[in-house]
């Protein structure tokens, strides 16, 4: 599918969109963001008004069916994710969709059949793929920089919100039923995109996970051994209740001849070491941070180029998430019957 120019429109113009993508879409070549949509329509007028979007809705199929609209963003909550992905495909418009790509692998499995059957693509929003810092790693991972890399491994501490503590105030991050289980996917699947980005597909992967603190149903707690097909072996821990003093957030890839050290979430600096000492690469990201892969994303229906973030790539993630907290969902479905 190529088109000469991309009109999106954007279903679900909520936080993420106000920054990290929605002006993006203005600002790359072949690209414009000609319609929004949000079930409340006071808040859709008011994002277009404030975005300089022409058109504004209140139901995503009214959207879709928009005559001047050829491409679809659906950055919705994970429970709409696959709906509006599958109705768009089938109006015969891409889709790009947040992350992570569905509620669960069943759902991606869905949504990649429709894209294969209706010939439309599929893309997701996993942009660490495409941002300065993360592509450093990956060059020095693979010219081997590092020597042979032999192991990898995850750690992401953070510290419990008021949101969590308070059934009222909780968003829907850690309702399983929208989300797909808790803080875990939300933030792990960046991680495990991006990993497998470097190192290709997790072909084996055993997790634990719990929930501690109490203060939800999703998992809080989270641990896990992965190996990958190129044959790295990893570990991870997640935990989503620590005190604020017991915060990390680092990836460190260890190889042959050296170790590189970086954050998953305040990205911008990779650390090498090696014998020779250390030295500390320092970037800038863009100012809306899926502007780089938006840019793909457009590139590539416009018949320039491909995406390094497809429906194919984001599904391996999923599965690998879905398997780290099965049994723990498995256990907590057992209790509520």
């Amino acid at each position: 599918m190529t088109l000469n120019e991309i009109n999106w429109g954007i279903i679900g113009c909520g936080n993420v969109t106000e920054l990290k993508s929605g002006p993006a879409f203005n600002k790359v070549e072949h690209s414009k963001l000609v319609a929004v949509m949000r079930r409340n329509p006071e808040k859709a007028a008011d994002y277009a008004s404030r975005h300089g979007v022409p058109k504004w809705y209140s139901d995503a199929s009214q959207l879709i069916n928009d005559p001047e609209v050829n491409a679809i963003y659906v950055a919705t909550p994970p429970d709409a994710h696959a709906f509006y992905a599958i109705e768009a495909m089938k109006a015969g418009k891409p889709v790009y969709v947040e992350k992570p790509m569905a509620r669960n692998y069943q759902e991606c499995q869905e949504m990649i059949r429709v894209s294969e059957e209706t010939g439309v693509p599929l893309f997701v929003a996993y942009y660490r793929r495409t941002l300065p810092s993360f592509l450093k790693v990956k060059d020095l991972v693979d010219n081997e920089i590092i020597g042979k890399p032999l192991t990898v491994n995850v750690r992401l501490h953070k510290a419990y919100g008021e949101k969590d503590q308070f059934p009222e105030k909780q968003s829907w991050h850690t309702n399983p039923e929208i989300a797909g289980a808790g803080h875990f996917y939300d933030l792990a699947s960046h991680q495990f995109d991006f990993l497998d980005f470097v190192f290709g597909p997790i072909i084996k992967v055993n997790g634990i996970a719990k929930n501690i603190a109490g203060y939800y149903d999703a998992e809080d707690t989270v641990s896990s051994v992965f190996t990958f097909d190129s044959g790295v072996t990893g570990t991870g821990s997640w935990c989503f209740v620590v005190s604020k003093g017991s915060e990390e957030d680092i990836i460190e890839i260890t190889g042959t001849k050296g170790k590189l050290s970086f954050s998953s979430f305040q990205h911008g600096d990779v650390k090498l070491t090696s014998p020779e000492g250390m030295v500390n690469f320092s970037f800038q990201n863009p100012e809306n941070i899926q502007h780089h892969l938006i840019r793909q994303v457009v590139n590539e229906l416009h018949g320039e180029g491909k995406c390094a973030s497809t429906g194919y790539s984001a599904a391996r993630t999923s599965w690998v998430l879905e398997k780290i907290v099965a049994d723990y969902y498995k256990k907590l479905a057992t209790i509520a019957t």
